[in-house]
């Protein structure tokens, strides 16, 4: 497909239409009431929330533990449920000003694709629920983990589906402007698999293994429909400029499904010996260490995979670095890359690697430094109308 400069270059003053957080550059008027900023709150601020959450599991898990490290842990968790809870008030405020945003929202071309953000959030926080108090709490935790992760499965099928059927029947998306954001869909799908490595482990067996087989589906149905938007993520980068440099950030979402599906497997993998029945497929062997086996050479077949679009995404970055302001996609710097980070850590522990498991603690800073980064960088972009602000977020093109 070729592509002629004065498209190209139309494309790019629309980009930020098209990817989470552009800003259109326009001044704000000189007074904007609280009534009005809130009216603007998107489901992108979720991306925080999802970054929160999945950096309270990555401590929860990573190597070379020392005292006080699951106490903070505990506290990245704490705050991702205040966080999320605050996000839900201000959600709904914003519904409750302008009711006929919250269908409009959800089919909209560039809020719209971060509905799925919101089930991700739910995820890591059922996640952190089972790391942080599943030892210290009675057996009503887990039977209420298995529903609640049951419950989730059926949510987010529904929301896989719907949303898509969205887009394909009411939006006219441009491949050649497809951006990472286009999987977000199905991202609640893909932490499935992580979620139930997670939950397993407290199950009984019976319950263990159905919701092992379950797991195992919903992570390869997410990882098909999420290697197809890859496909049209490659064909723009091929064809088109890259994305602008405030935007760049956003190309780390491109790490997070091959990350999750990675851990995944190594996870899903390693669980199979203690919930799959020895018979169930096969007389002749062992049917949970012969899938175990499997699920490990799988999680190290796909992890370079996720490490390339990290590397990609990196130097993109760099290169636009000076020319970069915030926008709500500069939480890619930590969601995605927990995903990378949590595959690496179950790759040490399956290969009982210290070399491995050193690299695991590093990423691990790494991820806390740049939340704090980030953090910094909302709460300045924030306070100065960057965002939150009538013109300046993922919305402004929307008709209400």
């Amino acid at each position: 497909m070729r592509f002629t400069e004065s498209s190209a270059l139309e494309r790019r003053r629309e980009e930020e239409n098209l990817e989470l957080g552009g800003q259109d550059g326009n001044k704000p008027p000189s007074t904007v009431g609280l009534r009005d900023r809130l009216a603007h709150f998107t489901w992108p601020w979720f991306a925080c929330t999802m970054s929160t959450g999945a950096l309270a599991v990555v401590v929860a898990q990573t190597p070379n533990q020392f005292t006080g490290l699951q106490t903070i842990g505990k506290i990245f968790f704490i705050a991702d449920v205040v966080l999320f809870s605050l996000f839900n008030i201000l959600m709904a405020t914003r519904f409750f000003l302008k009711p006929k945003k919250l269908l409009l929202s959800l089919h909209h071309p560039v809020e719209g694709l971060f509905f799925g953000a919101y089930w991700v959030s739910i995820a890591l926080i059922l996640n952190c629920t089972q790391l942080y108090d599943g030892p210290s709490t009675g057996p009503w935790l887990t039977k209420a983990m298995e529903v609640c992760f049951w419950l989730y499965c059926g949510v987010v099928f529904i929301v896989g589906v719907g949303q898509y059927y969205i887009f394909f029947q009411d939006e006219r998306l441009n491949v050649a402007d497809a951006m990472p954001a286009w999987i977000f869909p199905i991202y609640p799908v893909l932490v499935v698999g992580p979620l139930a490595g997670i939950l397993i482990q407290s199950q009984p067996t019976e319950a263990g293994w159905r919701m092992w087989i379950g797991a195992v589906a919903l992570q390869g149905m997410g990882w098909a429909v999420a290697f197809i938007m890859y496909c049209m993520y490659m064909q723009r980068l091929m064809g088109a400029a890259l994305p602008s440099p405030s935007t760049r950030p956003g190309m780390f979402v491109s790490v997070g499904p091959a990350g999750y599906t990675a851990t995944a497997l190594f996870s899903l993998g390693m669980a199979a010996p203690n919930v799959v029945p020895a018979d169930q497929f096969t007389d002749s062997v062992p049917d949970g260490n012969f899938i175990k086996n499997l699920g490990v050479m799988a999680g190290f077949f796909l992890i370079l995979f996720s490490f390339w679009f990290f590397c990609v995404s990196s130097v993109a970055v760099l290169t636009g670095v000076r020319r970069m302001s915030f926008t709500l996609n500069w939480w890619a710097f930590v969601f995605p890359n927990a995903g990378l980070t949590l595959a690496i850590i179950q790759a040490g522990s399956a290969l009982r690697s210290p070399a491995v498991n050193c690299i695991a603690s590093v990423l691990t800073v790494l991820l806390v430094g740049f939340w704090f980064l980030v953090a910094g960088f909302h709460g300045r972009a924030l306070w100065r109308g960057e965002i939150l602000w009538p013109g300046k977020d993922e919305d402004k093109t929307m008709k209400e």
